[in-house]
């Protein structure tokens, strides 16, 4: 039975709220009905807030992180060892391994991993701007960070495959202190900043 509302603007901001992932329609609700509750100047606020990062949020032109500028914070700190490249899914992933300040490299967003039951090919992802980074000559070390599941290891072996002529490039894989199947982003600071430290050189099979 649909749910009937009083008001169509109302339903309206629930059924965009409910878009959002993890948000069902009572959630969804729930949230519109505390935005009625607040000053029209914070809901303004927010919804500013929200346009003002749709429109001008960028990605790095180096590792495709997210960024203010051109160039992410990480990839313009001179203090980072731009000689040391971690391969990673996602932003989120980023965020997950900074919060365990175990890792002073730099970083490479792929965007995904390979998946062709989901129709994700290797052109769909950032792997030959990868490859272009480890050509110019300046990388020692390539992290392969992804997480532990076939399509994570689809993918690091196919960037190993295409990283393989570059013979001084050494390149290692976080050790499985992650669970096999476990998402990175969800793994606790403490196993993953081990995983990165404890790296092992990857292996082909």
């Amino acid at each position: 039975m649909n749910q009937e509302y009083p008001s169509k603007l109302l339903e309206n901001a629930v059924s965009q709220f409910s878009r959002l992932p993890g948000i069902g329609r009572k959630t969804a609700l729930r949230l519109v009905l505390h935005l009625l509750r607040q000053d029209a100047d914070d809901v303004e606020q927010l919804a500013s807030a929200l346009t003002t990062m749709r429109r001008d949020v960028k990605h790095c032109r180096v590792c495709h992180n997210i960024s203010d500028q051109d160039l992410c914070p990480v990839c313009s700190d001179p203090r980072r060892d731009h000689s040391t490249v971690c391969v990673v899914e996602t932003i989120r992933d980023v965020m997950a391994i900074e919060n365990t300040q175990q890792y002073r490299g730099l970083y490479h967003v792929l965007g995904g991993v390979i998946s062709p039951m989901d129709g994700i090919g290797p052109s769909d992802l950032e792997i030959q701007s990868l490859v272009d980074r480890v050509g110019q000559g300046d990388i020692d070390e390539v992290i392969l960070a992804l997480s532990p599941t076939m399509e994570g290891d689809t993918t690091n072996f196919y960037i190993f495959r295409k990283l393989a002529p570059f013979s001084s490039l050494r390149i290692t894989v976080i050790a499985r202190g992650v669970s096999v199947g476990d998402e990175l982003e969800y793994t606790d600071e403490v196993t993953l900043g081990r995983s990165i430290l404890n790296r092992t050189l990857f292996e082909a099979k």
